[in-house]
């Protein structure tokens, strides 16, 4: 996996890559063949990256951009489910070899758009970001 620890905005951000890289760092994390409710993971998150906050409609917000993904490259629902369970939004990863070595490379692919933010950030000669 890649290393998680960029210096990021603090809050996080529908479509930010460091936010999506945190995300993906925890979803690989998780136990496969379990629903697990949304909440659960956007509060691991907070605990884990105490500088950053993390809203329920963010992590969703990810997770969706994950299931996205695994549907173009698999062209089938089974990796990642985004249901609604009795607590509300719940994620269930398929329990099979291949969600592995996938997650490793959505959160290689985030990493790379992350260096690419903080190179494009380092060009601008003005705070404003014009120049």
């Amino acid at each position: 996996m890649p290393d998680v620890d960029m210096r990021p905005p603090v809050v996080a951000e529908s479509g930010d890559p460091f936010t999506a890289l945190r995300v993906i760092d925890l979803v690989a994390r998780l136990p496969r063949g379990r629903a697990i409710p949304m909440q659960s993971l956007v509060d691991r998150l907070n605990a884990t990256y105490l500088d950053w906050l993390f809203e329920a409609r963010v992590v969703a917000d990810a997770l969706i951009q994950l299931q996205s993904n695994w549907l173009a490259d698999y062209r089938n629902s089974t990796g990642i489910v985004l249901d609604d369970g009795p607590t509300g939004p719940m994620l269930t990863l398929e329990d099979t070899t291949r969600v592995d070595p996938w997650v490793a490379r959505q959160a290689q692919r985030a990493a790379t758009a992350c260096r690419d933010a903080l190179a494009d950030f380092s060009r601008r000669d003005r705070p404003a970001g014009e120049g």
